[in-house]
């Protein structure tokens, strides 16, 4: 339910998530900045792009929470990596998902010997589906 999308959530899911967040100030929060990022890609241009990006990192660090400082810490490092969005609109994230599926590839056949058969996997990669047990 974290991982969700809001949007995306069923009737169920999305009473059992507002029930957990009332529960859990600190949950609440990141839950909401994760949410609150990715308005981000929506931005019109470079400007509002720069300025959404550092009101969104100075409420992180504002949250108190360690991992969500650390998060606003690796976006500030990157920043211009990611406004440079803005400039070509494209991004890797397809390259990705193709790399982090081949490292669970990888993972699942470790100790396999037959490179050919890694190779063959490869070249099927995309008709594999993976779910969460």
């Amino acid at each position: 339910m974290l991982l969700k999308n809001y949007e995306n959530l069923s009737s169920v899911h999305h009473e059992r998530l507002l029930k957990l967040l009332s529960t859990n100030e600190p949950l609440f929060t990141a839950y909401a900045l994760k949410e609150q990022l990715r308005v981000f890609w929506k931005m019109r241009n470079l400007k509002e792009g720069a300025s959404f990006l550092l009101a969104w990192v100075m409420d992180a660090m504002d949250s108190g929470i360690p991992q969500l400082r650390r998060v606003a810490d690796t976006l500030m490092t990157h920043h211009v990596e990611l406004l440079n969005y803005f400039k070509h609109k494209i991004t890797n994230g397809k390259t990705e998902g193709i790399n982090n599926k081949i490292k669970t590839l990888k993972r699942q056949v470790y100790g396999f010997r037959d490179l050919e058969y890694f190779k063959l996997r490869l070249y099927h990669l995309h008709k594999s589906r993976y779910a969460f047990l």
